[in-house]
């Protein structure tokens, strides 16, 4: 896999608090839903390999050591929400209903 966030993989990523980490992994996934709405698979394939790697500098972070287990469970759903069977019944709605209160604590932490 190609790195797309060069700069956030190269350290900067650690910097950022949990929600500010996780409102930036979903507005990748509004991005991947949104395009798979669209019926652009390209587009949205891109903005999920996006989401994922955002998502895995996360699972990276020291700071969330103890978190591990949500966010290891979080991207195991969403490669099966958007690359395989979706053995977890999730839905656009779903994934939106999980990110959505992350934003909103961002935006309102600034």
């Amino acid at each position: 896999m190609i790195v797309q966030h060069k700069e956030l993989a190269g350290g900067r990523w650690f910097e950022l608090c949990l929600v500010e980490q996780m409102a930036h992994v979903g507005s990748e996934v509004e991005r991947a839903l949104n395009w798979k709405a669209w019926g652009s698979a390209d587009h949205s394939a891109r903005a999920f390999e996006r989401a994922l790697e955002l998502l895995d500098l996360t699972i990276a972070d020291p700071k969330h050591r103890r978190r591990l287990r949500e966010l290891t469970r979080a991207r195991e759903a969403l490669a099966d929400y958007f690359c395989a069977d979706n053995c977890y019944g999730s839905s656009d709605a779903l994934w939106r209903g999980y990110f959505r209160p992350f934003a909103v604590a961002a935006r309102a932490g600034r």
